[in-house]
């Protein structure tokens, strides 16, 4: 089997700078780390190799700099890894980045599993995975908590929809994004430090891409555009409600009323 995991590489704090005409956030030169999601897809995938003997591999999208997410998976397990990265893919919404990544993947061939995390801390919109596997036309689910079964033909897993748990058989090729805690993370290996930073990590522009049309990339192909960001304004109001514990509590009532929380 073969397992192809999405890795990307979010901010490593909150003080980022953005692009005040493209609204999208300036990624060169700031503090970066893996999405946090992510190790819980690229875990899933270390347990599903342990099993069946799987062969991993990692696909990023980013600039240059990405390619340390990519190393620190091979230090957890990863076998091989690709570096989507070509100007004409920035600034894209999550249409035109699953567009990227499927292409991605097409390019890689083969892939019996696609596996990635809930969603990015970066844009929390849960939808590059669903939207990947829509545009390769291979089944999917999102929300798995847990895998039952790795089988030849499918693999089993169990789903949390909110309300309901739901089970379902998926058969290969097929795309699965896991919950937070379906797994524990491992933590890189030491001895698979020296080892990674000697394995080559394939960089594919735009060019190297099944379709090259340049509008489907970037923001040419992003039909979705940022108006504004901005940082959250702070307010340091503060009231003390004073009286006894019935006073109070019939006061934080009224309040909850006016605010439309109760």
């Amino acid at each position: 089997m073969k397992i192809a995991v999405c890795v990307k590489q979010v901010p490593g704090n909150s003080d980022v700078q953005v692009d005040p005409d493209t609204g999208v956030l300036l990624r060169d030169g700031v503090d970066s780390k893996v999405n946090p999601y992510d190790l819980y897809a690229l875990e899933t995938a270390l347990k599903i190799k342990e099993e069946k003997g799987s062969e991993i591999g990692i696909i990023s999208m980013g600039p240059p700099q990405a390619k340390e997410v990519i190393r620190e998976s091979f230090m957890m397990g990863a076998d091989e890894g690709i570096l989507l990265s070509d100007r004409r893919f920035a600034g894209a919404d999550v249409l035109a980045t699953s567009y990227t990544l499927a292409q991605g993947i097409k390019a890689l061939g083969n892939i019996d599993l696609i596996i990635c995390g809930k969603q990015t801390t970066d844009g929390d919109t849960a939808q590059v995975g669903p939207e990947m596997a829509e545009y390769l036309a291979i089944p999917h689910i999102a929300n798995v908590s847990r895998l039952l079964e790795i089988g030849e033909e499918y693999i089993t897993v169990e789903a949390d929809m909110g309300e309901t748990i739901e089970v379902q058989d998926i058969p290969y090729p097929c795309l699965i994004t896991v919950e937070k805690g379906i797994y524990t993370p491992r933590l890189p290996s030491y001895k698979r430090k020296f080892a990674a930073m000697q394995k080559d990590i394939k960089v594919m522009s735009l060019d190297d891409l099944p379709d090259k049309k340049e509008f489907m990339y970037g923001l040419k192909g992003s039909p979705t555009q940022v108006e504004r960001i901005f940082n959250p304004e702070k307010s340091e109001d503060r009231e003390t409600i004073t009286g006894s514990s019935v006073e109070i509590a019939e006061e934080l009532y009224k309040r909850m009323r006016e605010y439309k929380f109760a």
